[in-house]
């Protein structure tokens, strides 16, 4: 306190005649002041550093990372730092993870007259095991050539996209190559429950038979009840906020590579998911088990 004392008065009066009055030598006050420079200049060095791999962070992550997950990723990576330095950093730097749209419930055109699923999800979102339940949606992409659609398949053990497709329609091709590349990518055993909304693409003919070749237990929604594929929706509102409403794709040819490079670069290996402990959905599953397969089988 002395020594502070004399740190704060020291334009007013000689630091001789502070220190000789407050009865401490001169170069102690000194050595206490070399000492309270270097730690600042330290401290300095620490935040001029933590302000860059915060920004490297958000780079890493396209801009969609806040606070909480830029935290997990520096810790992650050996910079051990708190969310409270983290989100000052982001203020300071004038960064902002991009904003999601609200999430507006749509619903799907159940008028067809396949049969309908019953709901065996019934909103257990939580799953033990991979290729045990996948959840299965569509969505639209704006192009200057027209509407782009997308088909995904998740794995709800860990939020991965294990199967998707593009197209330039909404047929049951989409839905069932969709489907066909997950398949052969995981080779689920018979059994697995992929759940889906009411629509035609999923409850056609085509699609169901595909199911049905592999095994494939399926379930649907309730009608017009989104929320019953609330992580299949999750998925598409992530696309839309961190990937679409940036980009403006004259060409359906580049809607397809940042999708790509969106899935494939981005979601399924390094975006950290909260629901995984702030881990990607390729570290989840190396950390837990294999993922179980089955010999492919041959539907003909």
């Amino acid at each position: 306190m002395t020594f502070t004392w004399i740190h704060e008065h020291r334009r007013d009066w000689p630091t001789s005649s502070l220190c000789r009055t407050l009865r401490v030598t001169r170069s102690s006050y000194y050595a206490w002041s070399a000492r309270r420079t270097a730690i600042g200049s330290a401290r300095r060095e620490r935040h001029r550093q933590l302000t860059e791999q915060v920004r490297l962070s958000y780079l890493r992550a396209r801009g969609a990372y806040g606070a909480p997950r830029i935290t997990a990723d520096l810790n992650k990576r050996g910079t051990k730092v708190c969310l409270n330095t983290v989100a000052g950093i982001l203020r300071e730097s004038g960064l902002k993870a991009k904003t999601r749209r609200r999430f507006v419930p749509r619903t799907t055109d159940s008028h067809h007259p396949h049969a309908v699923a019953p709901n065996l999800l019934n909103r257990r979102f939580k799953v033990q095991q991979a290729n045990a339940v996948w959840v299965g949606d569509i969505s639209y992409i704006r192009t200057g050539e027209g509407w782009m659609y997308l088909a995904t398949v998740m794995d709800l053990f860990s939020r991965r996209i294990v199967g998707w497709h593009m197209a330039d329609h909404a047929r049951a091709e989409l839905t069932c190559d969709c489907l066909q590349m997950a398949i052969e990518q995981r080779g689920p055993r018979p059994g697995l429950i992929c759940h889906s909304d009411r629509g035609v693409q999923y409850a056609c003919r085509q699609y169901r038979k595909l199911l049905q070749c592999h095994g494939i237990i399926c379930s649907m929604s309730g009608r017009g009840d989104c929320y019953d594929n609330a992580p299949a929706e999750s998925f598409f509102a992530t696309l839309k906020g961190e990937l679409l409403q940036m980009n403006q794709y004259a060409t359906r040819q580049q809607a397809r590579a940042d999708v790509f490079q969106f899935i494939e670069m981005f979601y399924n290996r390094k975006r950290l998911h909260s629901t995984l402990g702030y881990k990607s959905p390729e570290q989840f599953e190396a950390e837990h088990s294999a993922v179980p397969k089955s010999a492919p089988t041959d539907c003909g």
